[in-house]
């Protein structure tokens, strides 16, 4: 089953390398495929590099886009991690 949320980077470094990791760690706790967008790139959510590649600073816009088994759950856990900007207090 395939799910998606537009989501946008909330926190004053963007999606930098710490903030990847983490939504990759997470993802990849999924059987689900997950992946990202952002103006039409897709990048898998499971990989820290792909993630980087989207270059994200904060005020970007995302597209989480989940598919598979556990995918709702996989999309409600990688919403809250950017909702809550990854645990970042800036």
């Amino acid at each position: 089953m395939k799910f998606e949320v537009e989501v946008k980077i909330r926190n004053r470094l963007g999606l930098h390398a710490r903030p990847a990791s983490r939504f990759a760690q997470l993802a990849s706790e999924f059987e689900s495929d997950v992946w990202l967008v952002r103006d039409g790139y897709v990048v898998d959510g499971k990989s820290i590099l792909e993630v980087l590649t989207l270059a994200c600073p904060k005020g970007t816009e995302l597209i989480i886009r989940t598919d598979g088994k556990d995918a709702e759950q996989a999309l409600e856990a990688l919403r809250r991690l950017v909702t809550g900007r990854f645990g970042e207090l800036d």
